[in-house]
């Protein structure tokens, strides 16, 4: 008998687990008899339908399932395309009521206390929102000033009251999804900066730095109930984008903080993965693509199973070849065949000379000595070298004098490829550069990533990169940047 009781109560134990790991939500939507309705979650700016009920003629239907839904914020999206929010969590078994007159102000919930709080709050903030709209306009009104000062001091004790009142309902109900829902509604307070017995500021970047470190206090990056709300991208991304100091080793340190965070749920550490990685692989600022391979190789490569393998593969390649490159590495030194002004005048009128590759001297990129070195890749033919090039030109004479040299390196081959870049160089004066090419061999583009022209890299003395893919009025401002620091 004692047996057959403890099976009876592992039976209606398993029975209760089961249910805990179901969802049951009633809905009645009197506008709607016999439709169908819709609830899914929110996924930043996008919706991500779940499940469907079809309404009986009483507008009474039954969202319900063996598995519980994802956690975190839901619609329920209507056949008029009108729509409210609920808020889901452990507790997925209750009934909600409403219409389309007032959805915030009519909504019924019977079974889920958190979506209770979320709407009387709600409707405390509609109701707040209404007073101080009505003090600002007895503002807006005012005179003489000391009236207007008086009465702004009643929306200023109104804020505070708001603000009040929802720092109870966080503590009132810590634990809950409501409650961490709300916190990560919050901004940080920053406080005034620290200053010395003459009340100078001590730290000018004070606040700054105090915003940085403590951006998210509030908000819970690693809970992936918040990646279903509309705001979890928009918060990381001001991070990166508008908190963080846009420099590649400062950008590595902190998405390495922000993808370890998102590794508690493997749905949060794709969505973090893939976000960043995209981020930085369309990043047209100068220096990123550091961020960009980081991820790749780092993360992307190892960790990213969902990927194709072939473009897991691709993503290999594209590593190796962009390495080298990166900012901050020394260059690869190749070897080039300087072609002398000499001998590009005397061919503008030979035809004999202009065709005839077998011309000029060899020499490597390192025998190039010089405070800064601009190899610049074009082709004679490139739409955008034809006005790139001159303008290069023009920058390399004013600078030319402040110990820098071009090593402008031609990419078209053959008899063909010089007769087009022999015209080019006459026809727009180009001679107290180092014209170069290398009809032999074109391994270069490989080492230098050379996918399109024109390609610039700026070199310092060591021949190390630092800049590149950029145009003429860009590298003489770097350089002109990087000279007066020398002098300071």
């Amino acid at each position: 008998m004692r047996k057959l009781y403890l099976l009876s109560c592992l039976f209606i134990f398993s029975i209760s687990i089961i249910s805990a790991q179901s969802y049951r939500i009633e809905v009645k939507l009197k506008d709607f008899p016999g439709d169908t309705v819709t609830i899914g979650h929110r996924f930043n700016a996008s919706y991500v339908p779940k499940d469907t009920a079809v309404l009986d003629s009483k507008g009474v239907g039954v969202f319900e399932g063996e598995e519980p839904l994802p956690q975190g914020m839901y619609l329920l999206f209507l056949p008029n395309k009108s729509f409210f929010d609920l808020l889901l969590s452990d507790d997925q078994e209750f009934y909600v009521e409403n219409d389309t007159v007032d959805f915030m102000e009519h909504i019924v919930i019977k079974g889920s206390e958190e979506n209770s709080l979320f709407y009387d709050y709600q409707r405390y903030l509609k109701k707040q929102s209404a007073r101080a709209k009505e003090i600002q306009t007895r503002v807006k009104a005012a005179e003489p000033e000391e009236e207007k000062t008086k009465i702004q001091e009643e929306l200023t004790a109104l804020n505070d009251d708001v603000m009040t009142h929802i720092e109870d309902l966080i503590g009132s109900n810590e634990g809950t999804f409501f409650s961490k829902f709300l916190l990560a509604l919050q901004e940080v307070k920053v406080p005034d900066p620290p200053k010395d017995e003459e009340g100078n500021v001590i730290d000018p970047a004070f606040q700054y730095k105090y915003y940085k470190v403590h951006y998210f206090d509030n908000f819970d990056i690693s809970d992936v109930r918040l990646l279903r709300t509309p705001f979890y991208e928009q918060k990381v991304m001001t991070y990166i984008e508008k908190v963080v100091y846009q420099a590649p080793d400062t950008l590595i340190r902190e998405v390495d903080m922000l993808i370890g965070k998102s590794r508690t749920d493997p749905q949060l550490f794709r969505y973090m993965l893939i976000t960043l990685f995209n981020h930085f692989a369309k990043s047209q600022i100068m220096g990123m693509d550091a961020v960009y391979i980081h991820i790749a190789e780092h993360y992307y490569i190892p960790d990213a199973h969902w990927s194709d393998p072939e473009f897991i593969s691709k993503l290999e390649e594209r590593v190796e070849k962009s390495k080298p490159t990166l900012i901050g590495q020394t260059a690869e030194d190749f070897q080039m065949v300087n072609v002398s002004a000499d001998h590009i005048m005397a061919a503008a009128d030979n035809e004999e000379l202009k065709k005839n590759p077998y011309v000029g001297n060899f020499f490597n990129l390192f025998d190039i000595k010089s405070t800064f070195t601009i190899l610049y890749f074009w082709e004679a033919d490139c739409g955008h070298c034809k006005t790139g090039t001159p303008n290069l030109y023009e920058a390399y004479k004013r600078l030319k004098d402040k110990d820098v040299q071009v090593v402008a390196m031609h990419m078209l081959g053959g008899e063909e490829g010089k007769v087009k870049w022999i015209d080019f160089v006459n026809e727009h004066g180009l001679y107290d550069w180092i014209n170069c090419w290398n009809p032999y061999d074109f391994s270069y583009k490989n080492v230098y990533d050379v996918a399109t022209t024109p390609s610039l890299y700026l070199l310092d003395k060591d021949k190390k990169i630092i800049a590149k893919k950029i145009d003429a009025e860009q590298v003489e401002k770097i350089i002109d940047s990087l000279l007066a620091k020398q002098q300071d």
